[in-house]
């Protein structure tokens, strides 16, 4: 009952985290290449559909204060791309730039992008781990009634959806943070094989707010 009660709440602090930073993101001027720099394990972010990079610059700022390279793959723009064709441009990213022992940070369909980018021929070796926050590996039933390929994608009859789900060669490489109630993932992102961990909150966006997810993810590229 009381998980019900704040349903409500987390919706409404959700939505205002998602239309604050999609604000942010159009009138940022920060150049990804600034970002490139650092001597630890480099990180590429992969945001979620109809995001840009910057939807999570909170984070890729955070890795690069430590020290970290942070690569964005602008190729993908709001990744409103087909998984397989998305995945391609990350693995073309890698190769171009000679990126070795890469952790991925993902949010929602970056997350399958990346997985599928850690079983292609290429890109597999130079990929060491993954963080994915709300990341739907399962698929979402609300996909089915959503007549926009975009997003219709997210079926969980999809083809990528289950090819993905019977690869589970590199499920014990990803982190899957996730919030105990998301309003677009009703069937959740917890992905059997890999590490996951559940956020006592809820939300698709804000949950990238959580500090465990800046933990979880340093503790990855460190």
């Amino acid at each position: 009952m009381i998980r019900l009660l704040r349903i409500p709440g987390w919706w409404i602090a959700d939505y205002a985290y998602a239309v604050h930073w999609q604000v942010h993101a159009f009138f940022s001027r920060l150049d990804p290449a600034e970002l490139t720099t650092g001597h630890l394990r480099p990180v590429v972010v992969l945001p979620g559909v109809y995001e840009t990079w910057r939807f999570l610059q909170p984070l890729a700022q955070a890795l690069h204060d430590r020290g970290h390279p942070v690569h964005v793959v602008e190729a993908l723009g709001s990744n409103r791309r087909p998984v397989a064709e998305a995945a391609a441009e990350v693995g073309d990213y890698l190769e171009e730039h000679d990126l070795q022992d890469v952790v991925l940070a993902a949010h929602s369909k970056g997350g399958l992008v990346g997985k599928y980018a850690m079983t292609l021929g290429g890109s597999a070796r130079r990929i060491r781990s993954m963080l994915a926050v709300a990341s739907p590996f399962a698929g979402s039933l609300y996909a089915r009634w959503l007549p926009v390929p975009t997003l219709s994608i997210f079926s969980p009859r999809d083809p990528t959806i289950l090819a993905l789900a019977r690869e589970q060669t590199v499920d014990a490489r990803i982190v899957s943070v996730f919030g105990t109630f998301d309003p677009h993932i009703p069937e959740g992102s917890r992905l059997p094989g890999a590490k996951n961990v559940e956020l006592d909150t809820g939300g698709h966006f804000r949950v990238l707010a959580d500090p465990r997810v800046i933990g979880e993810l340093i503790a990855l590229s460190e």
